[in-house]
């Protein structure tokens, strides 16, 4: 595909109400933009996308002045703005929802800009008008949504989309030019989507600018009037969000080269290792059911909000009033706290390694041994041979760079951090891994060794649950992929039968028929 680029660069018919031209920025020597650009048009709803990583991220916080650009300019209705400082006339609208939990709705509309009594003068403790707040906050909401939100109930007690409702009260309360949406549905649930596209649309017959961004291509073509599409830090596509096939815009985030995983050879799968049914969790996912089979390795995957990282972390008890059924080996487990899934055979090997995945200041082998302790010790006593041989073993098997074992884990590289987060659960011999983006953060060669080790891994009868956003990792690795969108599996796919423009499409909505509505039909 050679999408229709526009010219961010040259002189509009109409001055652009947002304007970002050649962003370049680097961390530690990294570029994460290469030149980004991007026009959005007074009255507009302008879309941004691209894979992680692409660098929307960092050109939203050079727009929010977070981050200063090396390079580029940002220019808002014809006025260029300083770098490294948030440019007036425009409000941000972010997926977390920054707003007091234990603050009342009147409260947080009106946080820092409080009525009170009297006249402001220098040294004078005003009173606060609790009336005038809670009519303002009565008026503002009916004004720009046309609801009634009691203004003393806790920001805390709302649904999500009433969260957000208020964030973006209060925003508007700045009389902005123009609105960034940075992933504003990522929490929301289909119901409260609509509700989300209908009050920007209002916002859009208002005049004023919308900078859209988001995963959900499906959302991208109901509300944008145009996209910019940014791959590996640079624009490659300025379209017609109206009228460009989601395929399209598929194909212009991924780019026609890929560098996959080498081959394996084809994997045996054995008797069911994992078996999940209608697992389900409040706000985070439902009505989740696959099996795993010994000798297998079956993707997950899904965009910010999909669900698919609560469900592994449901798997090793980590989720709260959890619902459905969980086999391990043919036994149903309940699967309350970690411990139970310790004893069920069910390891975790988290994403934040250096948070949860290790211990920094223990040494190689203390890490290694930390969740078998009970298997090389006797009476109570650590049996030192045995934990010596198992240690030197592993670290063999891992090739994990290191002096020696006594080496404290926070002297490592990434890589080597996330091969002992590794080794502390192989040391317990489990029937079933659950790996939350295994190899993110870590090196090529590093990345190798950690796949030659889950095949080596399924080979000797164990079964895996890999977690990842890197799709040619899924495609490449996994025996199958389960695709979730909004707390639901939508599809499943052979790995070796799909692409990576597949996968995304179903993730990102480009396609939309799920596997309830198949089997209905």
């Amino acid at each position: 595909m050679n999408p229709p680029k526009g010219s961010p660069n040259g002189t509009p018919a109409h001055a652009p109400a947002l304007a970002l031209r050649g962003i370049v920025k680097h961390f530690d020597g990294v570029p994460a933009l290469r030149g980004a650009s991007l026009e959005a048009a007074p009255g507009t709803v302008h879309g941004l996308i691209g894979q992680n990583g692409a660098g929307k991220s960092t050109l939203i916080k050079i727009l929010a002045g977070i981050h200063t650009a090396d390079a580029g300019t940002v220019t808002v209705h014809g006025e260029q703005q300083p770098a490294g400082v948030a440019p007036r006339g425009i409000a941000f609208i972010h997926q977390e929802r920054l707003l007091p939990p234990t603050s009342t709705v009147a409260e947080a509309l009106a946080l820092g800009h409080e009525p009170a009594f009297g006249p402001r003068a220098a040294g004078v403790l005003r009173m606060l008008d609790t009336r005038r707040l809670k009519r303002q906050a009565r008026e503002a909401l009916h004004t720009h949504f046309g609801i009634d939100l009691h203004p003393d109930r806790l920001i805390g007690e709302l649904t999500v989309a009433e969260q957000q409702i208020v964030q973006i009260t209060r925003a508007l309360a700045g009389e902005p030019r123009v609105l960034v949406f940075d992933e504003p549905t990522a929490a929301l649930v289909a119901r409260e989507v609509d509700r989300l596209l209908h009050t920007i649309a209002t916002l859009r017959a208002r005049g004023l600018t919308i900078l859209y961004v988001s995963h959900y291509l499906d959302e991208i073509a109901s509300i944008c009037d145009t996209v910019s599409v940014l791959r590996d830090g640079i624009d490659v596509a300025h379209v017609d969000a109206r009228t460009t096939p989601t395929e399209s815009l598929v194909e212009a985030m991924i780019g026609a080269q890929q560098i996959a995983p080498a081959a394996v050879s084809a994997r045996t799968p054995g008797d069911v290792a994992l078996d999940v049914r209608g697992l389900g969790a409040p706000g985070r996912f439902e009505d989740v059911s696959f099996e795993v089979r010994r000798g297998q390795i079956v993707g997950v995957t899904g965009l910010l909000g999909s669900g698919g990282k609560a469900v592994l972390r449901a798997l090793f008890g980590l989720e709260r009033g959890t619902t459905g059924t969980v086999s391990v080996a043919g036994r149903t487990v309940r699967l309350r706290r970690p411990p139970d899934a310790v004893r069920s055979g069910i390891a975790f090997v988290p994403e934040d390694r250096r948070a949860h995945g290790v211990a920094g200041s223990l040494s190689v082998r203390e890490n290694t041994t930390l969740a078998s302790l009970s298997r090389i010790s006797r009476f109570g006593l650590l049996a030192r041979q045995r934990e010596t041989q198992l240690v030197q073993r592993l670290i063999a098997a891992l090739a994990i760079r290191t002096h020696s074992a006594e080496t404290p884990v926070r002297q490592l590289s990434g890589g080597n951090q996330q091969k002992v987060a590794l080794a502390r659960w192989l040391s317990r011999e489990s029937t079933v891994y659950l790996l939350d983006e295994p190899t993110v953060g870590v090196d090529v060669g590093a990345k190798a060794e950690i796949y030659r080790l889950l095949d080596e891994l399924v080979r000797n009868g164990a079964c895996v649950l890999l977690f990842s956003s890197d799709l040619i990792e899924l495609v490449g690795v996994t025996d199958r992929i389960l695709v979730m969108k909004r707390g639901r599996i939508v599809q499943e796919l052979v790995s070796h039968e799909t692409d990576t423009q597949t996968v995304l499409a179903w993730a990102s909505g480009a396609r939309e028929t799920t596997l309830q509505e198949r089997e209905a039909a």
